[in-house]
């Protein structure tokens, strides 16, 4: 499987760590300047430290790059965390850089397009954006760890929205709620 994941200045760089490091698929990485910025001041990281999570690195500038084109398959697009600006420019069509491109792309060729949003309150016009995206097949994750199973940690916090993510994609991680009863 090969994914796509991009990482936009949006709060919640943990949860874009977290997925790079527990996805099994092939993954290849694109950082937004702001989700640069993220990444140093929330985890004090750089984007290179990512680099052994991934199996290439594209510049946000480089709408050069292979996955600006449908004619180069990719089985899905995660933006985690996405920022409402990634959301409104996703919606209103404006590919100006290769995350923005890469899901006009996801979007034209019915790619799976998970869009982890890391923001509250909501406006009414980002709700109507993610719901113009819904409509068009995106999949709209607000960042909301499920708390079913009563973590105890940030970690397990982080690790629950994460396994919902990776559910999404098809992988089968953690244990649903009450799942023993499907038995």
């Amino acid at each position: 499987m090969r994914i796509i994941v991009a990482i936009t200045g949006s709060s919640g760089a943990i949860y874009a760590l977290d997925f790079l490091k527990r996805c099994p698929a092939d993954k290849f990485l694109i950082v937004s300047k702001w989700g640069k910025t993220l990444l140093s001041d929330e985890i004090k990281m750089s984007d290179k430290d990512l680099h052994p999570f991934v199996k290439k690195q594209f510049s946000n500038d480089d709408l050069t790059a292979p996955i600006a084109s449908g004619s180069n398959r990719f089985d899905a697009f995660v933006i985690i965390p996405c920022s409402t600006s990634t959301i409104g420019k996703i919606a209103s069509g404006i590919g100006d850089s290769l995350i923005t491109r890469t899901a006009q792309v996801a979007l034209k060729e019915r790619y799976k397009l998970i869009l982890c949003v890391r923001e509250t309150p909501l406006s009414t016009v980002t709700l109507e954006q993610c719901a113009k995206l819904s409509r068009d097949g995106a999949v709209v994750m607000p960042i909301s760890p499920p708390l079913y199973f009563v973590p105890e940690t940030v970690s397990e916090y982080i690790e629950g929205f994460v396994n919902r993510v990776l559910g999404v994609l098809g992988f089968k991680v953690g244990k649903g709620w009450r799942e023993d009863e499907l038995e």
